[in-house]
């Protein structure tokens, strides 16, 4: 695999990552890096292994073999408390959005702040507005979740999901559930954000046209095997 002449070292390197349920094989000697700055698409059909991949990335899973690395970092190597600590600098849009539905939209976005830092409450109502603002969403900052389209719920969530400042974003089917119009405004937000914020952009999904609209590289999945990693040409490529 060719690494950009300016970005020579990886922020997540994924070598050799193999793992089985029982008697099924999911994914078999995955071998993937993703750059600093970069959106990587992770796509292919239902039940290729993505989620799976996914669930490695963000250290809910253990390999059987191989090995998984953020920030240079060996996941596997290590304890649950030093997962938490390294889970703080990444956040995760989930397919669901998986809002707390007690809680308001600004609740929602202040929770990771409030279980996490020692900002004041002034300070974090600060953010809360800053994190909404840059979803669009800062004037539903009371709105409960009942209340919100589909695709306010996944801005929503995803405002929480910078809320710490995160150096990477997982995002879990984006579009799923959303009409086209709607899924075309996320994609927008997705690429904005990663410019906006100099953040690493790491998206699983099924759609095509979502996913050549936002990859600087993509990586095709088939049966717990990379078929290809490439630049979003990979359409059009032997």
């Amino acid at each position: 695999m060719t690494e950009p002449a300016d970005q020579p070292t990886p922020l997540i390197q994924i070598r050799g990552l193999t793992k089985r349920f029982g008697d099924q094989q999911v994914l078999t000697g995955i071998d993937l890096d993703v750059y600093t700055g970069e959106i990587m698409v992770i796509m292919g059909g239902s039940g290729c292994g993505k989620s799976t991949l996914l669930r490695h990335l963000i250290g809910s899973l253990t390999p059987d073999a191989g090995e998984v690395k953020l920030f240079g970092e060996e996941l596997t190597m290590m304890t649950e408390s030093e997962l938490n600590e390294i889970r703080k600098r990444f956040g995760i849009l989930f397919q669901s959005g998986a809002l707390i539905n007690s809680l308001t939209v600004g609740e929602n976005v202040a929770l990771p702040l409030r279980e996490h830092t020692d900002l004041d409450e002034p300070t974090i109502q600060i953010m809360i507005k800053i994190k909404l603002e840059l979803v669009g969403l800062r004037e539903h900052t009371d709105k409960m979740p009942a209340q919100l389209s589909g695709g306010m719920k996944k801005r929503a969530a995803l405002a929480r999901a910078i809320a710490l400042d995160p150096k990477i974003l997982f995002y879990d089917e984006p579009s799923a559930g959303l009409d086209p119009v709607t899924s075309a405004q996320i994609d927008r937000l997705i690429i904005d954000l990663t410019r906006k914020l100099s953040v690493t952009s790491v998206v699983v999904t099924h759609e095509m046209d979502s996913a050549f609209a936002i990859a600087d590289r993509m990586c095709m999945l088939d049966k717990g095997v990379v078929l290809k990693v490439g630049s979003r040409g990979i359409r059009n490529s032997p």
